[in-house]
């Protein structure tokens, strides 16, 4: 797979984006925020960190960043979209996922590892995987409190659009397995058609040997396995 990782000013996860895929033998591109060509990926990511110092409201500004306009007109063709924490915020903002990423309940930053269900397999974020299957993958963030008003929830149950939700280690979706308050225990959702996936866990700091966690692999072998079947 082409995979393109793009860096805003304040990314702190693009390289560790960039590594997660690279290891596995793909051809990844890093992309400047000021950049118009996305190179003909197969896959984008925006990665988590705070672009532009999450001022105003995190993703806000990065919206208006030029290759943003890429990213829209590559998502609305169909094209493969990924935004992991402050990306999922960047989706919300730029309208490509409904709702918003408001305050952690505790109004803490929260950084540790977090079981999460896998709720459909009916995305190429999620293709294969066993339905409830708990996977253990970090978080690190202050805005990750999902909401949605009450019509989108429903829609979002309806379509099947919940990817994953925070649970426990025996995928057992709970309030106290909710660590930031994320209204119906979401922790990543698609759109409708199942072409952009925002989630706030970083599969990316669980995908290598070196770290305690490597079940974010099972999200890129996900991907793959999805891109080696079309």
């Amino acid at each position: 797979m082409r995979v393109s990782v793009i860096t805003f000013p304040g990314s702190n996860c693009d390289h560790d984006a960039m590594e997660a895929f690279a290891s596995r033998g793909h051809a990844v591109s890093d992309i400047w925020h000021k950049d118009t060509d996305l190179q003909q990926p197969d896959l984008v990511i925006l990665p988590g960190g705070f672009s532009y110092g999450d001022y105003l409201r995190c993703g806000s500004i990065a919206k208006f960043s030029p290759i943003m306009q890429e990213v829209i007109g590559y998502a609305h063709k169909g094209g493969l979209l990924l935004g992991i924490c402050n990306g999922f915020q960047i989706l919300t903002e730029s309208g490509l996922l409904p709702g918003a990423l408001m305050m952690n309940t505790s109004l803490q930053f929260i950084c540790q590892h977090q079981y999460i269900r896998v709720e459909t397999s009916e995305t190429p974020f999620s293709f294969g995987l066993d339905k409830y299957r708990a996977l253990d993958i970090p978080i690190a963030h202050k805005e990750g409190n999902y909401f949605i008003d009450a019509d989108g929830l429903k829609l979002l149950q309806d379509e099947d659009r919940i990817v994953f939700r925070y649970c426990d280690k025996e995928g057992n979706v709970t309030p106290e397995a909710n660590p930031n308050g994320a209204l119906d225990n979401i922790a990543g959702i698609c759109n409708e058609q199942r072409n952009v996936l925002g989630m706030m866990p970083h599969p990316e700091r669980a995908a290598s040997d070196h770290v305690v966690s490597q079940d974010g692999l099972y999200i890129i072998q996900a991907i793959e396995n999805y891109f080696n079947s079309r």
